[in-house]
């Protein structure tokens, strides 16, 4: 039997504000770490398949 989910909490004060401008502060990938990530990627799905 499944465990239940437990609620997500609620942030306050510096918790939120540092949450917050974390969000806000997101550094797009370049093309070339973009095209990295993707072979990367390609690589392992070749290797590995999870049955579902």
């Amino acid at each position: 039997m499944a465990k239940p989910i437990k609620e997500t909490p609620v942030l306050y004060d510096e918790d939120a504000y540092r949450f917050e401008m974390a969000a806000q502060d997101v550094v797009p990938l370049t093309e070339e770490e973009r095209a990295e990530r993707l072979e990367a990627y390609e690589r392992l799905s070749k290797k590995v398949s999870f049955a579902l």
